[in-house]
């Protein structure tokens, strides 16, 4: 198989969806890998690197998208890379289609097939290849929010941890899954008064016992939201429905509950967000101001930090690239239930149920339509 790896362009997004490694052992096993050139350089990885491991550097994407039969991303594709795409084609990388229609409709136009890495699930409910990002996000919400709070980046002046008489900031964390977990973990550790909010009461149970005495669970509804917000200095978005467009919990005449200064990080914004006044930044703008709060949404956080980042990432992607190139794309998802689930858009139809829901378009059952 021919596998392409072309220069994420994205506003600042420096992570590559192949290491060298990836390419060295895809090249053993009798693959193609072409590589555009410079592509692994914000990650840390020069092109002989890759010319060691065998892949063929190529200056031009259009070639790569021309010759591959496989295209490996990071995010999802822009306007001029969807136009060199071919039906026959298949693209892995993370797509979030559910929130951007336009996307959507121009990738199924184009009747490539897009396998989501947000949406591959096992039968135990993980997302293997979300979770890594995940908790990236996470922890770079109250990282990213802390500085923020600083009153040179508009905030209101606040030290996350406080100091000895006088009182930590208040972090609120709407979700309690991997984004919120990680979250939680590090504005606790960072010494804040801690809420976290989910509408699962085994998982609140579960955050309950492993986490430290300055994190608080509380069944979350529109009542004990709006209760926090008064209070509430740094508010995070981890709010996650897996495929689908994520819920606004937060709406527009909420945001008056809280003080000037105080700081949201949405990071479910990827999926459409789950605060209404939120719409997605990047890290060369990452932040605007609504009602005297500062909003913070750059949809791909874990590009700030790409070292990391691809390492993380392409440790959990490559089994299932490797699978992909081995097996041949449709023999890869009909033995692999997981990557099955990841299926989002087969030869002009959408196989994914939540992003049907989200634009009201015809849902086709995945395993239907490979056959």
């Amino acid at each position: 198989m021919v596998i392409g790896v072309p220069r994420e362009i994205k506003s600042q997004e420096n992570r590559i969806a192949l290491t060298p490694f990836g390419a060295e052992t895809l090249v053993a096993k009798g693959h193609q890998v072409l590589l555009q050139v410079d592509a692994g350089l914000g990650c840390g990885y020069d092109n002989e690197v890759y010319r060691q491991a065998g892949a063929d550097l190529i200056q031009s994407p259009n070639e790569i998208f021309e010759r591959s039969d496989l295209i490996l991303k990071v995010k999802e594709p822009q306007t001029v890379e969807i136009d060199m795409l071919r039906e026959e084609q298949v693209v892995f990388t993370y797509f979030h289609f559910a929130a951007d229609r336009e996307l959507t409709e121009r990738f199924r136009d184009t009747g490539a097939t897009a396998i989501a890495y947000e949406t591959v699930q096992l039968p135990s409910g993980e997302l293997p290849l979300l979770t890594p990002m995940s908790e990236v996000a996470g922890r770079m919400s109250v990282q990213e929010g802390a500085r923020i709070l600083e009153m040179s980046s508009g905030g209101r002046g606040i030290l996350l941890s406080g100091v000895p008489g006088g009182q930590p900031a208040t972090v609120t964390i709407l979700g309690g899954g991997v984004v919120g977990y990680n979250a939680a973990k590090i504005a606790a550790g960072m010494g804040a008064n801690v809420y976290i909010l989910d509408v699962d009461i085994d998982r609140l149970r579960y955050l309950e016992d492993v986490m430290p005495p300055n994190v608080t669970t509380i069944y979350s509804n529109p009542q004990a939201i709006r209760e926090l917000l008064g209070r509430t200095d740094l508010l995070i978005g981890a709010v996650l429905v897996v495929g689908a467009k994520a819920p606004k919990l937060v709406t527009r005449d909420m945001l008056e509950l809280m003080r000037t200064g105080s700081v949201i990080v949405d990071v479910a914004v990827d999926q459409g967000g789950c605060v209404e006044t939120c719409h997605p930044t990047t890290h060369e703008d990452p932040t605007f101001v609504i009602d005297g709060v500062v909003h913070y949404c750059v949809a791909n956080m874990p590009g700030a930090v790409p070292n990391t980042s691809t390492q993380a990432l392409t440790n959990s992607t490559f089994p299932y690239v490797a699978q992909i190139a081995d097996l041949g794309a449709e023999e890869a998802l009909r033995q692999n239930a997981a990557l099955l689930k990841g299926l989002n858009s087969y030869h002009g139809k959408i196989t994914h149920r939540g992003v049907s829901e989200a634009f009201g378009m015809t849902f086709v059952e995945p395993s239907a339509a490979l056959n």
